[in-house]
């Protein structure tokens, strides 16, 4: 794509990494058939292609509106586009720049800024949150039924091992999964500690940033991303092999931190190596097979299992097909999932602030999930598992609650 970005752009970081996504993008509209908001819409200014030229106009010097604004905001950042792509268009990056600068030019009514700044100040707090949520599920049989299906059910971890390996590595806690289901990391860590690996917790280490970072405000989250690096870097300088994450949203941010922080002289060097060094639980846990196999109680059990690949694990962060090869190693059957690379609508904030659109992709995964008869759903992402479990009439967990149930 030929452009001309404006003077005020053009030699920036943002400009000359704009500039070379946009060059990449070959208007072929592949992108297109796998958009979950063009798909509902039929606008094109909702699909990949639509809002990538809205950003040229916007970068290249023509007034930005609500307009620009309205549609930036319908995108759920499923990365969709990106694994259809065949130009590899970072299509992610480029609506960070876009949004960021929108969020500059565009002034939001006064009680959409209330509503997002309550939003990225409450839930990456585990204290705030936690106390939200705790005083919503004492209120949950008083609520009508809508309202009361969205709060989730307490679920307890059960006991935490108690050896302590040679193989350390280390874990992200994140923001509201300690509150909504502890029960994940301590399947994390039985599973973990069955294959001769202890999770650590490291002091100090807080949410991944993402949901600031996809609310535009892409300075603060770089506090949370800063406060991560300083907390896990003495673990990681002591032989920590890993940071293990269990919410795949989380881990699409932390493999991003290298990127974040490319330009700063203190932090650079030490985001790329802890973007390198993060890794899905699916990728630590696949990479011990040899050790799991023997591990798993046996013979193959008669369980359907829908598993929800959630956008940031197979588009956010590519991995494709490891998750259900580890849940077969286990003994579940898995059924088919029709438009399984289709968003379920959570995104972060995105079931707050776009709650129609969301319903409707919500109500469609689980008529997707649900179709092949499961006897449980699976997935990858806290944000997937509590959206999802709002809707669902049958039962879903973190894929590596299964593993942690079906080990000796």
């Amino acid at each position: 794509m030929q452009t001309r970005l404006a003077d005020w752009i053009r030699e920036t970081p943002a400009g000359i990494e704009a500039e070379a996504i946009l060059r990449k993008c070959v208007h072929c509209g592949f992108c297109l058939a796998t958009c979950p908001t063009y798909d509902l819409l039929g606008d094109e200014l909702d699909s990949p292609r639509g809002r990538i030229y809205l950003m040229k106009q916007m970068l290249e010097g023509a007034k930005v509106s609500q307009r620009t604004q309205l549609h930036l905001d319908r995108c759920l950042t499923c990365r969709a586009c990106e694994t259809t792509c065949p130009s590899g268009v970072q299509y992610g990056r480029l609506v960070d720049i876009g949004r960021d600068l929108v969020e500059e030019r565009v002034a939001r009514p006064p009680l959409e800024r209330i509503r997002r700044w309550l939003l990225k100040n409450v839930i990456p707090s585990r204290t705030l949150f936690g106390a939200g949520l705790g005083l919503a599920r004492l209120v949950r049989p008083l609520l009508p039924q809508s309202l009361r299906r969205k709060v989730p059910r307490r679920r307890s971890s059960g006991p935490l091992p108690a050896s302590a390996h040679a193989r350390r590595v280390l874990r992200l806690r994140g923001c509201v999964q300690p509150a909504i289901a502890p029960s994940i990391d301590a399947a994390a860590a039985r599973v973990l500690d069955r294959i001769g690996i202890t999770l650590v917790d490291a002091p100090g280490s807080t949410c991944c940033g993402a949901v600031t970072h996809h609310l535009n405000d892409q300075k603060g989250a770089l506090g949370y991303v800063k406060a991560n690096i300083d907390a896990w870097w003495p673990f990681l300088e002591a032989g920590a092999e890993a940071i293990a994450i269990t919410a795949s949203g989380c881990g699409t941010m932390v493999k991003e931190y290298g990127h974040l922080l490319r330009d700063d002289p203190r932090y650079a060097a030490k985001a790329a190596r802890i973007s390198g060094l993060a890794r899905d639980i699916s990728e630590i846990v696949a990479a011990e097979r040899a050790a799991l196999a023997p591990k798993l109680v046996k013979p193959k059990i008669h369980r359907k299992v829908a598993f929800q690949s959630p956008c940031s694990l197979q588009h956010g962060q590519r991995i494709v097909g490891v998750v259900e090869g580890l849940l077969r190693d286990a003994g579940y059957t898995l059924t088919s999932v029709p438009d399984a690379h289709l968003c379920c609508g959570s995104a972060g904030t995105y079931s707050i602030l776009q709650p129609e659109l969301s319903q409707r992709l919500l109500h469609r995964k689980v008529r997707a999930l649900e179709g092949g008869f499961p006897d449980e759903i699976a997935t990858a992402n806290i944000g997937c598992l509590a959206h999802i479990e709002s809707a669902a009439a049958v039962p879903i967990r973190h894929w590596i609650e299964l593993i942690d149930e079906r080990m000796a």
